[in-house]
């Protein structure tokens, strides 16, 4: 018996011990953040919601918009604005910027180096081409400075409740170093290991599929509108039949490069993809993706592929 209370105790001691150092580690992250002046560059809808967030973190925030009253208008919420953006990131030990793309961030960090503390560390938000990012880590990185890539899929309400994801790719010592200050503006910071450029690849393929997603959700609700079929009968059979969760089989369908065994052969995919552009003219909707999808299709049946699986026409795209 005494043996047994013993193992119980300990277990106990064990779980509090765990449980201590956890919520150390978690204050340990926040005393990173809220010890260094940060300056956000770019106060768009993602933007402002994170400097919202940081200052609800005890952040002090320094900010700066090209609109000048996109940031005054966060001084309300505790922030500092600067109508000048080399005045923005002075004294900053850390620099966040989100801005349209590539050339916008170029300018503005450009603009914004006058003013840059030595050493400063500079966290891009930004969208942009993964050669644009080898770049700029690469040219920052040569002027005493370190660059980090970090996109994110997060719209305006994950920015100010910290959820979501952040893509981080390229020097793993720095990624270890900030990856707590990271942890606290998102739900969880995805690394996707060493080579630079990788995050924005990443965000790249993750946007073409949100676009091409919506795309096909656009021409399903033109195909209904021609069919004269109502949106709750649409939501009454996706609330039953979720395609979502067929993602991961067709992934590793269309990656296998093995098409012979066919579970919708290609011939009959094309079939029903005739009916839809047909009620479509007859209805006098638009179908935006499904007529391109068609052509595809006909490229490999002309090639011979009409009895293989359907999801053929991704095999280019693995070979």
């Amino acid at each position: 018996m005494e043996k047994y209370s013993w193992q119980i105790l300990r277990k106990s001691l064990q779980e509090c011990i765990k449980t201590y150092s956890l919520y150390n580690a978690h204050l340990l992250s926040l005393f990173q953040i809220t010890e260094k002046m940060v300056a956000f560059l770019g106060m768009g809808l993602l933007g402002a919601n994170f400097v919202r967030a940081m200052i609800r973190k005890g952040v002090q925030v320094q900010v700066w918009n090209r609109t000048a009253s996109k940031a005054t208008a966060l001084e309300a919420d505790g922030a500092k604005p600067f109508a000048e953006v080399a005045d923005a990131v002075r004294g900053a030990d850390v620099i966040h910027i989100v801005v349209k793309d590539d050339a916008a961030v170029n300018e503005v960090l450009a603009n914004a180096s006058a003013g840059f503390k030595p050493g400063a560390i500079i966290i891009d938000h930004t969208t942009t081409s993964a050669e644009g990012a080898i770049q700029r880590t690469k040219d920052w990185k040569a002027r005493g400075f370190t660059y980090l890539h970090a996109p994110v899929f997060m719209g305006p309400q994950n920015a100010l409740e910290s959820t979501g994801y952040m893509l981080v790719s390229g020097d793993q010592e720095v990624i270890k170093k900030l990856e707590p200050a990271l942890s606290q503006m998102t739900g969880k910071v995805i690394n996707f290991g060493p080579e630079e450029g990788r995050a924005a690849g990443m965000k790249l393929i993750g946007n073409l599929f949100l676009v091409s997603f919506t795309a096909g959700i656009a021409d399903t609700l033109s195909l209904a509108k021609a069919l004269n079929i109502p949106l709750g009968d649409i939501s009454t059979l996706f609330d039953s039949w979720n395609p979502a969760a067929m993602l991961p089989a067709r992934l590793k369908r269309v990656s296998s490069g093995k098409y012979d065994q066919p579970s919708w052969e290609l011939n009959m995919a094309r079939k029903d993809t005739g009916l839809f552009m047909e009620a479509a003219a007859k209805g006098g909707t638009h179908l935006a993706v499904i007529p391109a999808i068609a052509k595809e299709m006909d490229r490999w049946i002309e090639k011979g592929h009409g009895n293989d699986d359907w999801t053929v026409i991704g095999k280019d795209a693995v070979s």
